[in-house]
């Protein structure tokens, strides 16, 4: 099979020197491609971390890299594996970012907003744009205007007419098995994948939950790889 792989955090700038990102590294992401190359596949990583598959740095016949920074860059890289390279399944195991920086602003003087009763004194109520290559350090305070990201996991099947195998992650905070599982499912349809894994961020590193509408099982995480790519090889594509 041909098998594109997402892994990684996407970087949302702020400026030309900072920006918004996440903590995760891209190792879940780099095992399973590293898995899927030892099984024979052809496999293409996106990642933001190519160090964690340092071991495959050199392109070989079946194995290719894509480092990415920016959520900007992996959607356009995104955009070109799947709608040219025609992968038999994708798993988008990337953590994107799901808002994008918009403004960056300083209350203009004489305004002051209260945390306490979470109102503003001074009216009118303004802002002072404070967009720059590089945002100067010298306010009190500064407020980034944040605005809701396209989902690019749902762009796989819509604008970019995937129809092979789709593995979607989804990570919740705080809730409890059977909570995750319902929200797994829920986002498995709306995405139109065929396969779901999630995981809580307390129980990440020990378990995950892996399946579809036919059912989940619990895996524990150093199996992870290994189940995932049974169900893809067990599995026929769709195109």
């Amino acid at each position: 099979m041909r098998i594109f792989v997402t892994a990684g955090n996407t970087q949302v700038p702020i400026d030309r020197v900072r920006c918004i990102t996440n903590i995760f590294t891209g190792r879940t992401g780099a095992t399973i491609a590293l898995e899927a190359y030892r099984r024979g596949h052809h496999v293409t990583l996106a990642t933001s971390h190519p160090e964690t598959v340092a071991q495959l740095q050199a392109e070989q016949t079946r194995w290719r890299c894509r480092p990415y920074r920016t959520f900007e860059e992996l959607a356009t890289l995104m955009a070109e594996e799947i709608s040219a390279g025609k992968p038999d399944a994708v798993v988008q195991c990337a953590a994107v970012s799901d808002y994008h920086a918009a403004g960056i602003f300083a209350p203009a003087p004489g305004n002051r907003f209260d945390p306490i009763y979470l109102c503003w004194h001074g009216a009118p109520t303004l802002m002072v744009d404070c967009s720059a290559g590089k945002v100067k350090s010298d306010e009190p305070e500064l407020w980034l205007r944040l605005v809701r990201a396209p989902k690019l996991v749902d762009k796989i099947r819509s604008a970019w007419n995937f129809a092979g195998m789709l593995v979607k992650f989804k990570l919740e905070v705080g809730v409890n098995e059977s909570e995750l599982q319902t929200v797994a499912e829920q986002s498995r349809l709306q995405s139109d994948a065929d396969v779901m894994v999630a995981n809580t961020l307390e129980g990440a590193a020990d378990w995950a939950l892996l399946g579809n509408a036919q059912g989940y099982k619990k895996v524990p995480r150093a199996e992870l790889a290994g189940a995932l790519l049974d169900v893809l090889e067990s599995e026929a594509p769709r195109g």
